[in-house]
Parts: structure tokens; sequence; C-alpha cells
């Protein structure tokens, strides 16, 4: 029926036009953003779900670069352990053909050593990745601060976020610390007793040419077979109690980086997992 009034097939064709036009709107948001639910107007609680979790899978990635930064940095270190140990085995080599040789022979000896020994220093000092070193190090007193590695990025089921860490004991592992006063000085360093091996905090350098003593204390990064100013060697009992300090703790100390490595691979794996899960859900929200 038709009215001078109203006219109802242009309404009608109106309305098919903005229905169409909306349909057209939604179709090429979706299409630009690659999302169904791409703003609140769209769907509030949804849109809501999506933001979080895409702000979350953000944050994940960003934990994965982390947690390859850090592994970086272990690795380091444990090339820097590995290097030490193979020269400290070469250290032990020396000693052993040193004793019972003479003076002059353990001179020549002596100064094979003290190469060896600045090779050792040369390899902690070295062992640095993006600022970080955890073989050589300067406390200033106390302990040396753990490295934190950021590892997981977690979010409860009320809704509050926060970060894992794993955390490498720095002070446990350090073979160098040229702090002025820190609680304990390095494993290759620290002063240690001929007769155990046992790290003291009072030194007593043994004496050239003499007996050694049961306080007389041996550090791995300055042991001697001889002494160039005095021009003595150190006795024979001597040179076994430096050959106990040669041992020292690097085997411990290289298993526990090896362990620290694992834990890295399984933290990556892990969040490889929580990624691909995040991905999943994600997918319900995209057109």
């Amino acid at each position: 029926m038709s009215s001078i009034m109203t006219n109802t097939a242009a309404l009608t064709a109106l309305q098919s036009l903005n229905a169409t036009s909306k349909s057209l709107q939604d179709t090429q948001a979706r299409i630009s953003t690659g999302y169904r639910v791409s703003q609140a107007s769209d769907n509030a609680a949804y849109w809501s779900i999506a933001t979080t979790m895409r702000s979350d899978n953000q944050a994940m990635s960003t934990v994965s670069d982390a947690l390859g930064l850090g592994a970086s940095k272990v690795d380091t270190a444990y090339t820097g352990m590995n290097s030490s140990i193979d020269t400290l085995n070469q250290i032990k080599t020396k000693l052993v053909a040193s004793y019972g040789q003479t003076d002059a022979d353990k001179e020549k000896t002596q100064t094979e050593i003290a190469a060896l020994q600045k090779q050792l220093k040369s390899y902690a000092d070295g062992a640095t990745f993006s600022g970080t070193n955890m073989l050589s190090v300067s406390t200033a007193s106390g302990t040396a601060a753990d490295v934190k590695i950021v590892s997981a990025f977690n979010r409860d089921a009320s809704g509050a976020s926060s970060i894992s860490t794993i955390d490498v004991n720095v002070e446990s592992i350090k073979l160098y610390d040229s702090g002025a006063a820190p609680t304990a000085k390095g494993i290759l360093d620290a002063d240690r007793l001929g007769s155990t091996g046992a790290v003291t905090g009072t030194a007593a350098a043994p004496t050239a040419g003499a007996a050694s003593t049961a306080a007389d204390t041996y550090s791995v990064a300055t042991l001697k077979v001889y002494d160039s100013a005095t021009g003595k060697g150190f006795s024979d009992s001597q040179i076994a109690d430096q050959m106990k300090v040669v041992d020292a703790d690097m085997n411990k100390e290289s298993t526990r980086l090896q362990a620290l490595q694992v834990q890295q691979q399984l933290g990556v794996q892990a969040l490889s997992i929580a990624n691909s899960s995040t991905q999943s859900i994600m997918s319900l929200f995209r057109g």
C-alpha cells in the first residue's frame, strides 16, 4: 500500500543497506585484525578474555627470549669451568712431575705452572656474557649476588600475575673473588689447609725449603713448587699438599652447572607447551 507520508520500500531498502554495511564492516575488521572479537563492542566478556590472553602470550614470548639469554650465560660459565678443569689437570701433572726434582728443575716447572695459573684467571675473566660473569667476581662485602634468570610467566585463578626465576648461586661456583672483603674467596683463590684442602680464613704461607706444618695454607691461584725470591724449592711433602688443593671442588661445581642447564632446558620445554596451549585457546577468538 502506497503512502505520501512514508516510503515503505525505501525504508526497507535503507534497513537492508545498513545491515549489509554493518556486516561488511564486521567482516573487514575480522580480516584486518584476524580476530572475530577485536573490540569490546563485539562481545565484552570475550574481548576481555582475549585481550588478557594476547597480553600473556606476549609476556611468555619475552620469557622465552629471557630463557635463551640465561642459557647462554650458563653455557658461557660452563665452558669456562670446563677449560679451568682441563688446565687444573695440567697443573696437577706438573706437580706430580716435580715430586723429587732438584731445585733447578723445580724452577723450570714453576715457570710452566705460573703460565697455567694465568690461563686459569684468563678463562674466568673471559667467561662473561651480556655483562654477567659467574666465575670471576668482585664482592665488596658479604656474598656474591645470585644471577636470576626469568623462567616463567604465571597467572593464577584470581587473575594475579607473577614471574618465576631460576636463581644461580654464584657464591658457590665462583672461581675468583677480587673484592676487598668477601665472606669467602673463590674456589681457586681461596686459602686452603694443605693437610685437608679445607678452605680457611687464616692464611699461613709455607716457607720455601722448610718442612711443612699443619697450619700451612695454599691457594690454587698462587701455589708454587719453587720460590724465585729465595731460590729454594718447596719440600716434597708440601708439593703433595698442593696436589690436594688442586683437586678443589671443580668436579662438584661442574656437575652443578650441568644440572642447571638441564633445568633450563626443561623450563624452555614447559614454556613451549604453555605457549602452544595458549595459541590453541586464542584460536577460538579468531574468525
